[in-house]
């Protein structure tokens, strides 16, 4: 196995700080600081994120992945199955199956070299309930077979549905990430979604507004 550089130890104090400020144990900032290694240095040759700063990755990519942890617990407890979509390298994918053991996580992601650098890190962090979809969000042949999808900064709502509402299973929901609450992009959902929550974020280290808005589908 490469061995990743070894990080500042400002990250560790600055990532555990946030774990705790989300309630998640401590002790996960190890395998997340192993994954914020990794793409640190595939970073370097292939540009999967214009974020580069180490210090911003923490916030600006693990914790912002992160804070929307509670919203999963349910889902993690019984085995049930996420899928990431657009995941690029790996976010909220990987943060989320990091802390949310039990939790079985599809990455979809069609950049041939965003896949290969996931593949690389499920393997070096030994995540059993993880795996790598390569393939177009439209394009993925498992109908039904989510409990729920995520999306971070991929596209607006109905766009989301449009590519990957076919992955949800009857009762299953769109967990989207978003920043100011997108009322126009709610308006704007195609016939048969419909809102079911919506959930302001904090996310520690970040002055900025964020929203978990929860679709599924609505009755006929």
């Amino acid at each position: 196995m490469n061995t990743p550089a070894p990080l500042d130890p400002s990250l560790r104090q600055a990532l555990t700080d946030g774990l705790r400020a989300l309630a998640l144990d401590p002790a996960v900032a190890t395998p997340l600081l192993d994954y914020l290694a990794l793409l640190l240095r595939w970073n370097r040759t292939y540009n999967l994120t214009a974020v580069r700063d180490p210090h911003e990755m923490v916030t600006k990519h693990l914790l912002d992945s992160l804070a929307m942890h509670p919203f999963v617990d349910e889902l993690a407890a019984r085995g049930g199955r996420l899928a990431d979509l657009g995941t690029g390298p790996g976010l909220p994918g990987i943060p989320l199956a990091i802390v949310k053991p039990g939790l079985k996580v599809t990455l979809v992601e069609s950049n041939g070299k965003k896949a290969r650098f996931m593949r690389e890190a499920i393997r070096q962090l030994g995540l059993k309930d993880a795996r790598v979809a390569e393939s177009r969000i439209e394009a993925l042949d498992e109908p039904g077979a989510y409990d729920a999808i995520t999306a971070r900064a991929l596209a607006t709502l109905p766009l989301i549905l449009e590519l990957g509402g076919h992955l949800l299973g009857p009762d299953g929901r769109l967990l989207a990430m978003k920043g100011v609450y997108p009322a126009d992009e709610i308006a704007a959902l195609p016939a048969g979604w419909g809102v079911q929550a919506s959930h302001p974020l904090r996310v520690p280290g970040l002055d900025a507004e964020r929203h978990l808005v929860v679709i599924g589908r609505t009755a006929s």
